[in-house]
């Protein structure tokens, strides 16, 4: 560091913080360690009695802390996206609307690990609302080498690593399956849980068909329920391996194709995922659904809603950490199993 006349320090950067007292009215510190000094500060820090201070000797290659962070910021925004100022070296990015939160996670291990940087997110693959906090991003030193935020940059790629996808299915409908619902033996208690983990994401339920037992029963049913136009196909009920439990079969001959019948996840390892022709995602739901807090479920319908393919490396990803610990009420937008 070295010491300037107050007059010559615009655009120079400050060592230590500045304190400022009017008796009666103000003590603290009126300029920050890493301050960047503007014109309009001159005049307030001869009026604190300040005519010489102690500033950065920046160098050639070098950048200042809030630099830094702005170069970090250009790897990680993205639509969707709002920003806050640089305060402290630190920016912070939040959800400008609610949907699925997705994060490049192997660029951003190599932007993370070059010294003295940082982007930290939250988990990605998740719901998020309006509003929500998505990640923030700093350089750890006052100043730091140039040439670390090039590395960053070529470690990041050409594509944000950050991706924030909005709600767009917005129907749906339930094809209720089992003899003993259609015949009114038993109550519907499925079909209300599922309207509501639907509606959480803004999709409307316009369809529920109950279907009775039987494959030919459930194949009718789901194609008269592609009928209604709706966006996401439901099925509930009929997962298990019992011989009566025919939904798995009911989907194939609807013409789906199963992406997997089965996941590595606890509650929700009968699930079924598929896809028609069209694109339309068709889900067979495990009775799981219908009493426990969280469940496979939870984890894949931010996907559906926000019209991001699903696929079976990805199911097959959701095997460490699949285990739901029951910790805690679970509530939109859902914590992955409350880590």
């Amino acid at each position: 560091m070295k010491l300037i006349r107050t007059e010559d320090a615009v655009g120079h950067v400050l060592c230590h913080d500045l304190t400022q007292i009017i008796r009666d009215q103000y003590k603290d510190a009126r300029f920050r360690k890493g301050h960047v000094v503007a014109p309009g500060d001159i005049p307030v820090l001869l009026g604190m009695g300040k005519e010489h201070l102690y500033v950065w000797e920046m160098t050639p290659g070098m950048l200042h802390e809030d630099e830094g962070a702005e170069r970090l910021l250009a790897l990680c925004a993205n639509e969707n996206m709002e920003r806050s100022g640089v305060k402290e070296g630190k920016i912070e990015l939040k959800a400008s609307c609610d949907g699925l939160f997705l994060v490049r996670s192997e660029s951003l291990r190599a932007v993370n690990a070059i010294d003295e940087l940082m982007i930290a997110t939250r988990k990605g693959g998740t719901a998020v609302k309006k509003g929500d906090k998505l990640a923030g991003m700093r350089v750890i030193p006052l100043i730091i080498a140039e040439e670390k935020l090039t590395a960053a940059k070529a470690a990041a790629g050409d594509t944000p690593l950050l991706e924030l996808r909005p709600w767009v299915r917005k129907t749906a409908a339930i094809v209720a399956t089992g003899s003993e619902v259609k015949k009114g033996l038993i109550q519907d208690t499925f079909t209300p849980v599922v309207k509501d983990k639907l509606s959480a994401y803004g999709i409307e339920t316009i369809s529920v068909s109950y279907s009775g037992d039987g494959v030919e029963n459930v194949a009718g049913a789901i194609s008269q329920a592609r009928q209604t136009g709706a966006e996401v196909i439901l099925c509930t009920g009929g997962m298990s391996v019992d011989p009566d439990d025919n939904t798995p079969g009911g989907i194939r001959q609807s013409g789906a194709k199963i992406v997997t019948y089965g996941a590595p996840v606890l509650p929700g390892a009968m699930f079924l995922l598929g896809y028609y022709d069209d694109g339309t995602p068709v889900m067979g739901l495990p009775g799981c659904v219908m009493y426990a807090g969280a469940t496979i479920f939870d984890l894949v319908l931010p996907w559906v809603a926000a019209d991001v393919s699903v696929t079976k490396e990805w199911i097959v990803s959701l095997g460490e950490g699949g285990l739901c610990l029951g910790c805690q009420p679970c509530r939109w937008p859902i914590c992955p199993f409350g880590k």
